[in-house]
């Protein structure tokens, strides 16, 4: 071909050394315009291709092939093969033009690795078994070994050099990639144990307030994992750090299908006293104290101190108290709320009294963990209790405010010695 070239300037009058030049340059003008068509013509052919594979397949795997752009790296195979059709035009530059056409198809398979493993990773990713066992922190390892694989190759090739040459260089400068490939190495190691362990998996709740971490785990790859935040920021974690610092899994949490409430009510101790019987006839009216109630004179609790009076002991004859009443109201309201999850633990009890006052503290599971739901439950548990606190002659503990002490410089003057050590109760509605 360039030697037609070569005659035809020649016949058109030009002389031997300028029918040279523009015999040349011809030649690689029309090598470069064959290639960019036959670029072309392979990418749409592989597309097609890969278009019809997938296409009655029961998974669409296609995007995530387009995505990664694997046809469009596979096309670039093209042109070294026309380059080298053509290679014989140029006999001068022939072994400089093989060397960079080896150069450029190991430049080209490294991308297409590349592409493949990153494939992978996505179709992977479409598996539920991917969030337990992820794997591209191994994906990535393979992508370094076959870079530094591609790069002592290319390099070899470039040199006219034995890369088994290259190798032994190499091995003197081990303590050096040690150094550079620190992060990877760890991670890599890290990524094992945590993926052997499963120590945390993608969907993930975690905390870890040393790098400011409260939310889900998006990704975990070879030297990081991702975790998004509930304000929608991202926090990067080292993947070492998860197996070296300590962070909580709520995990155990989101497969139990219940969520903790753990929350006091502090009440004021001078409220507390003994159920006087108009008390207790007013608390029988409540429907989930009237079968305690009930019960516990069945059982003599009241009889038992009057048949046998402490002297001197006035209150001996009611052993029952308005906290107490109170706690087993909130322990039979917890056991009938409908978001309360009955198959896990539920508790009312007391703490030790602080300057706070007599913390009263329920221990329960919501039946729901979506956190709006959960909030919604608990608000709604704690706002009923703290509006029913005064029905049992109890107050609410809160520090003093404004208004508490000017209402206390305009209240009637103080109650009498002999008055009684609760306030007065008025009879309580019907609850349930």
């Amino acid at each position: 071909m360039r030697e037609l070239l070569l005659q035809w300037f020649i016949e058109i009058g030009l002389s031997d050394s300028t029918a040279g030049h523009m015999s040349t340059l011809s030649m690689i003008a029309l090598v470069a315009v064959l290639c960019v068509v036959g670029n072309l013509l392979a990418r749409k052919l592989l597309s097609q291709i890969v278009g019809r594979i997938t296409k009655n397949k029961k998974y669409r795997w296609d995007d995530k092939i387009f995505a990664n752009r694997l046809p469009h790296r596979l096309s670039h195979l093209i042109s070294p093969l026309i380059i080298g059709f053509f290679a014989d035009e140029f006999p001068i530059q022939r072994d400089l033009l093989n060397r960079c056409l080896s150069a450029y198809i190991i430049i080209v398979m490294l991308f297409i690795m590349d592409a493949v493993l990153s494939a992978v990773d996505d179709i992977y990713q479409e598996y539920e078994i991917s969030k337990i066992r992820p794997i591209k922190g191994f994906l990535q390892v393979i992508k370094i070994v076959l870079l530094i694989i591609g790069g002592i190759i290319l390099f070899a090739t470039l040199s006219g050099q034995s890369p088994l040459v290259l190798l032994g260089g190499i091995s003197a400068l081990t303590a050096v990639f040690m150094l550079v490939f620190q992060n990877a190495i760890l991670g890599f190691v890290a990524g094992i144990q945590l993926t052997s362990n499963d120590m945390v998996r993608i969907g993930d709740w975690i905390e870890m307030p040393k790098y400011d971490a409260n939310g889900t785990v998006l990704e975990i790859s070879l030297c990081t994992v991702k975790v998004q935040n509930f304000d929608n920021t991202i926090t990067t974690i080292p993947a070492n750090a998860l197996t070296s610092d300590s962070f909580r899994n709520w995990r155990g949490m989101q497969e139990s299908g219940g969520r903790r409430i753990m929350r006091s009510i502090h009440l004021d101790v001078n409220s507390i006293c003994f159920c006087t019987p108009q008390m207790l006839e007013h608390f029988s009216q409540i429907e989930s104290l009237r079968e305690y109630l009930s019960e516990c004179q069945t059982k003599s609790i009241f009889a038992c101190s009057n048949q046998n009076p402490v002297p001197g002991e006035p209150f001996s004859e009611n052993r029952l108290t308005n906290l107490g009443l109170f706690r087993m109201y909130i322990t039979q309201y917890l056991q009938k709320h409908p978001g309360i999850h009955q198959n896990m633990p539920l508790m009312v009890r007391q703490l030790e009294p602080q300057p706070e006052g007599i913390a009263l503290q329920i221990y329960a599971f919501a039946n729901s963990i979506e956190w709006p739901k959960y909030e919604s439950i608990q608000s709604e548990i704690f706002e009923h209790l703290l509006a029913i606190v005064p029905t049992f002659g109890l107050r609410v503990f809160q520090s003093p405010t404004g208004h508490d002490l000017n209402h206390s410089l305009l209240a009637s003057p103080p109650h009498k010695e002999n008055s009684q050590p609760c306030a007065p109760i008025t009879a309580p509605e019907e609850t349930s």
